[in-house]
């Protein structure tokens, strides 16, 4: 990526671009606190220009105040280098905050995509109502209002998944169905090679017969 005379300098470069002092490249590794650790991997994932990065649980690991730090320099470079990430969360808030559009899975398996307003304020798969009800709520009357979804049993061993629908075991409304079909994602827009964006969908045999009823 830069002569051998220059890659001093392109480091340098890249640690500038992330918010870290340049003449912290001598540093050793356990110098560097959880915070600017992170920052120099976003650095190390810039160093090739890429167009797509994956980032599996970026902030999981960082105080609240240095996850919004590294969320808003993910931004920015986004905007700067014309990024596209491939954003992996267990947290929904900062989820909906940096996704354009959201996949949730269970067990391996996508059920439910959608833009992020499709899927915080008209999730219709059982699974993500039920990670959707679990959210801390900061007023306590809309919390007191709110109905909790609790979901009963553990989750089932990836060796040995169910039949039919793999959330059954542990889905408030499943029906004999379930057990026998395994509900799919409809084909998105953009692999169907006509115009417009994926629509709002769901692995979810309840959640096509309400749309079909619609």
């Amino acid at each position: 990526m830069a002569p051998k005379g220059d890659r001093r300098r392109k480091v340098q470069e890249l640690l500038d671009v992330v918010g870290l002092n340049p003449e912290c490249i001598n540093r050793y590794p356990h110098q560097f606190s959880g915070g600017q650790r992170q920052r120099i991997g976003i650095a190390r994932g810039l160093a090739l220009r890429p167009e797509v990065i994956v980032a599996d649980e970026p902030v999981s690991a960082l105080d609240v105040s240095v996850q919004a730090q590294v969320i808003n320099l993910m931004e920015r470079l986004q905007a700067e280098f014309d990024l596209s990430y491939v954003f992996i969360a267990h947290d929904l808030s900062i989820v909906r905050h940096i996704s354009d559009r959201v996949a949730v899975m269970y067990l391996g398996r996508i059920v439910e995509t959608g833009t992020d307003e499709q899927i915080y304020d008209h999730a219709t798969h059982p699974y993500t109502q039920a990670l959707l009800s679990a959210v801390p709520v900061p007023d306590p009357e809309a919390r007191e209002r709110r109905e909790r979804i609790i979901l009963t049993g553990d989750v089932p061993s990836p060796a040995d998944i169910p039949s039919g629908c793999r959330f059954r075991t542990r889905c408030f409304k499943a029906r004999e169905r379930c057990a026998r079909e395994v509900p799919l994602l409809a084909v998105p827009a953009e692999f169907r090679h006509t115009p417009g964006p994926a629509a709002h969908d769901s692995a979810c045999h309840f959640a096509a017969e309400r749309q079909t009823v619609r």
